[in-house]
């Protein structure tokens, strides 16, 4: 087993194993006590991943910010991604999932700009004028609800990294495997409560509540 990848063997391979994301979030939040710094900051990729790194936050007494990242999704179905835009401004797309998806190098250029207005309306709507996400040399933890293909937190891990933070550390509550072996190359550790393997893989499948969520609902999570 990777040393870098922290997971739960109760729940491995196990489908309905949180009630909502709050409770990922604290299940996650279990796994990390004792094992972060005071310099340590939780950074919530929006929207699923508020509510999960808000309760993280709250339990663990840490700072919490948002770094945003998209998808980058065909305009026919907004589940499926086959890229990411970071707010940084850089762009990730995978070639041989555009290709399978018949997308053509145009509706690429669209669906990346769709992404990019989505990004720096979400930094200018839940950051504002905000500061650094993490401190130079600090550890940032990323925290998202669930890994499927990993494009999108490949994608925040590069833009943590040019940020100047020390260690960073991904936490989400449930991924597929691959997912999970790919980003615990790139990371310093990776905690995922529910790794599952098999091969379709949908991330509402770990939860027993669970629904979209709009930036509204984004406020929501962080005022609480």
């Amino acid at each position: 087993m990777n040393r870098l990848i922290h997971e739960l063997a109760e729940m491995r391979d196990r489908k309905r194993v949180f009630r909502d994301r709050r409770h990922a979030g604290e299940v996650l939040a279990g796994m990390l006590v004792g094992r972060l710094s005071d310099d340590s900051r939780i950074l919530a990729i929006p929207a699923g991943g508020v509510p999960v790194a808000a309760a993280v936050a709250k339990a663990l007494r840490l700072p919490l910010d948002l770094a945003v990242v998209s998808k980058v999704t065909p305009t026919w179905n907004t589940e499926i991604g086959y890229g990411a835009v970071a707010f940084d401004g850089r762009v990730r797309v995978d070639e041989r999932r555009r290709a399978a998806l018949g997308i053509d190098r145009t509706e690429e250029a669209l669906d990346v700009e769709r992404a990019r207005a989505k990004v720096r309306r979400r930094v200018e709507g839940l950051r504002g004028n905000g500061g650094p996400l993490v401190p130079p040399g600090g550890t940032a933890v990323l925290v998202d609800d669930g890994l499927a293909s990993g494009i999108t937190m490949e994608t925040a891990v590069e833009a943590i990294r040019d940020s100047r933070a020390g260690r960073v550390i991904v936490a989400v509550p449930t991924g597929h495997q691959s997912a999970v072996r790919r980003i615990s190359g790139i990371v310093d550790e990776i905690h995922c409560a529910n790794v599952r393997s098999g091969r379709s893989f949908a991330v509402a499948d770990a939860y027993l509540d669970w629904s979209d969520l709009d930036d509204a609902a984004v406020v929501e999570s962080l005022e609480r």
